[in-house]
């Protein structure tokens, strides 16, 4: 074989190597945001014990947030005029959700397969935007579409939950 030919199938396997790492990293990072969006909320509702949780009875609703009385479910935890909760399509003025307190305790997070359902939101969005990576960087077809299941099934029953 020629030293061109060679030389030539090195380059093209330097590149190939090259753009696996760029689109493997990318795909980490997409990834890694997801679960990092996530975890900020659904430490809370997963990992309960030891933490404040009752009901929030949602009297007023704002821009971005939503409030109303906090009744206490859990044994040490002390009755409040005021917790707010993120507003989003989830929380809607007049109903009652059962919420678990953020240690700072003006601030709640729904509880129970609804809350654990929302809070993951953002890593069924990380999995969808993942599955176009691995299927145009990485030309993996199989592993696109077990990423777009997964944050496709996510999404849809965190709509249908709340």
């Amino acid at each position: 074989m020629p030293s061109a030919v060679v030389s030539r199938q090195g380059a093209d396997a330097v590149l190939r190597f090259g753009r696996f790492a760029a689109m493997g990293a990318v795909t980490a990072l997409i990834l890694v945001a997801g679960v990092w969006a996530s975890w900020g909320s659904a430490q809370y509702v997963m990992l309960t014990k030891g933490r404040e949780s009752g009901t929030v009875e949602v009297t007023r609703c704002g821009e971005d947030t939503c409030a109303g009385p906090y009744r206490p479910l859990s044994p040490g935890s002390q009755p409040r005029e005021r917790v707010v909760l993120e507003h989003s399509v989830a929380v809607r003025e007049g109903r009652t959700y059962t919420v678990v307190l953020k240690p700072d305790g003006g601030e709640a997070v729904r509880s129970g397969p609804a809350g654990v359902l929302h809070a993951w939101v953002p890593m069924g969005g990380a999995l969808l935007l993942a599955s176009v990576v691995v299927a145009g960087g990485l030309r993996r077809a199989r592993a696109a579409w077990v990423l777009a299941g997964s944050g496709f099934v996510l999404i849809t029953a965190a709509f249908l939950v709340v």
